[in-house]
């Protein structure tokens, strides 16, 4: 078997933790078991914990134009950007994704109208995967509104594109808590590392390819009145 060269791949990890740094956060301490494997195999990694930045609520690019005093959101989204891969990190919190999530999801969308240079939206060629934490059930149901979002914007999502631990049902140990033992939780540390490496896979392929064709899915093109082999039957 070949070992595969990501090094010239770069990823960005999100925790949307509703704590501010410095404080603890669980879902970090599984985000950093898929980090180090990132850096293992020579990945290039970036860090943020959304929280920590004054991001804006709302769907246009840039909220200051909107009236809004500040927004980070135009900076972090250049970090985020640069990256090939993007892992979004949550709690779960009532069953559901944190509001933190949420906002990251629609800030993301408020750049999926641009687009790159082959006039495809921008996050064509991009691939997206999620990590989750908490106490209850939740894991899959979270990652099908992040996934979804992801995809919906531009982001590829291959195979096992999402990993998590949940404790038992009701207050309990969380998952940096000894008492847990969740790092030695066989389900959890295999589902993240393929969830790790599926991302490096496509990640990998898609930029050896250059990213999609533009055949087909070029917004640029379809305004120019590009129909590729689409029939209308209105005109038949």
């Amino acid at each position: 078997m070949n070992t595969p060269d990501f090094s010239k791949l770069k990823a960005v990890y999100i925790n949307c933790t509703l704590k501010q740094s410095p404080r603890q956060s669980h879902t970090q301490g599984l985000i950093d078991v898929s980090k180090n494997i990132m850096k293992n195999e020579g990945v290039t990694v970036d860090d943020i914990r959304f929280i920590d930045h004054d991001v804006a609520f709302g769907v246009q690019p840039d909220m200051t134009k909107e009236g809004v005093a500040k927004d980070e959101w135009p900076i972090l989204f250049e970090r985020i950007f640069e990256a090939d891969i993007i892992i979004v990190g949550t709690p779960i919190w009532l069953g559901e994704k944190s509001s933190v999530c949420q906002k990251l999801i629609e800030r993301l969308y408020s750049m999926s109208g641009k687009t790159n240079d082959k006039g495809q939206y921008l996050f064509y060629g991009k691939v997206g995967g999620c990590i989750i934490t908490g106490n209850e059930d939740g894991v899959k149901h979270c990652a099908m509104g992040i996934l979804y979002a992801l995809q919906h914007v531009g982001y590829s999502i291959p195979p096992q594109a999402d990993a998590g631990w949940i404790g038992e049902v009701g207050p309990g140990p969380s998952y940096l808590d000894e008492v847990s033992d969740a790092k030695n939780n066989d389900f959890t540390n295999r589902n993240t590392t393929f969830m790790t490496y599926n991302l490096l896979h496509l990640a990998n392929m898609l930029k050896q390819n250059k990213g999609y064709s533009a055949y087909g899915n070029s917004r640029e093109g379809w305004d120019d009145g590009t129909r590729w082999s689409f029939d209308n039957p209105e005109y038949r």
